[in-house]
């Protein structure tokens, strides 16, 4: 898989990675025809804890919902590693265990412990240069240079443009092979950012968040190589199970949603029942 991303940052175009928080949606990702998927902490944070993104997770659970991911898709994944949990020795203990579960790449962000989502308010960073030894030691830590180590700065909203570039910058000297600036505020902040740092760039599109939705081809037409779109299929999802839920409360049956739905068969089919099926039979005891 991480062939498959270097191959993918190398080629002509931008990398589009929709969010997923579980093995399912990343699944249904991969069903649509997209070469990559990205694993969101907010989302992750409510589909395993029903929590807000406040840094509640620890990496331990952040890795294993990672390890089910990867084991259920034969896309690349990028993994949000929040701040690294801690500092850079426990960035070394961080990048080993992501690497050694089989994404592709992850980010790590420039905020204070505990972190917040990027586009809430209440955000705090730690000092640039101890952000850069950080992101030393990660790079120092993997053993694959195929891993790709994310830098992300949470500085625009805090600190002023400015400063995010600045620390962008520093970040890159450090060894980072991708750069992250979140939330910038209008597109001509996305225009700066991209004429300012020489680096493959990331955007998220945080849908309904901070930042402007521009689209895949305008982001690639600034000078960006990666979007993230990292909510949309949780709030989607989150929308549609509400329906239901209510539907089922208010009338006491749901059989008149039924098209709204995907079917018994086609969802079995979707998660892979024929091939259990065919190994149960291939290992079956003859009576």
């Amino acid at each position: 898989m991480r062939e498959k991303f270097n191959k993918l940052l190398e080629k002509k175009g931008i990398i589009i990675a929709p969010g997923c928080y579980d093995a399912l949606s990343a699944k249904i990702i991969e069903n649509a025809g997209f070469e990559c998927a990205y694993m969101t902490g907010f989302g992750s944070s409510a589909g395993l804890l029903g929590k807000p993104d406040v840094g509640l997770l620890s990496m331990e659970e952040m890795i294993s919902n990672a390890t089910r991911i990867v084991n259920a898709i034969d896309i690349p994944l990028i993994a949000d590693a929040d701040t690294g949990y801690g500092n850079p020795l426990n960035i070394i203990r961080t990048v080993k265990e992501y690497e050694k579960c089989g994404v592709a790449a992850i980010h790590i962000e420039d905020q204070v412990t505990p972190k917040r989502c990027g586009h809430m308010e209440g955000k705090e960073v730690i000092p640039a240069e101890e952000m850069a030894q950080k992101i030393k030691a990660a790079v120092d830590a993997r053993e694959n240079t195929d891993f790709k180590i994310i830098a992300r700065t949470d500085a625009r909203a805090v600190l002023g443009l400015d400063e995010a570039i600045r620390r962008a910058k520093l970040y890159r000297e450090a060894g980072a092979d991708i750069i992250f600036v979140e939330s910038p505020y209008t597109v001509d902040e996305f225009k700066i950012i991209s004429h300012e740092i020489n680096a493959p760039l990331l955007a998220n599109m945080a849908e309904g968040a901070k930042s402007p939705m521009l689209s895949a081809k305008e982001l690639e037409d600034l000078g960006y190589k990666i979007v993230i779109y990292p909510v949309g299929l949780l709030f989607a999802a989150a929308k549609a199970m509400l329906s239901v839920a209510k539907e089922i409360r208010d009338k006491g049956t749901d059989r008149d949603m039924l098209n709204n739905m995907t079917s018994f068969k086609e969802f079995n089919d979707f998660i892979g029942l024929s091939e259990y099926n065919g190994m149960s039979n291939k290992y079956k005891t003859e009576a």
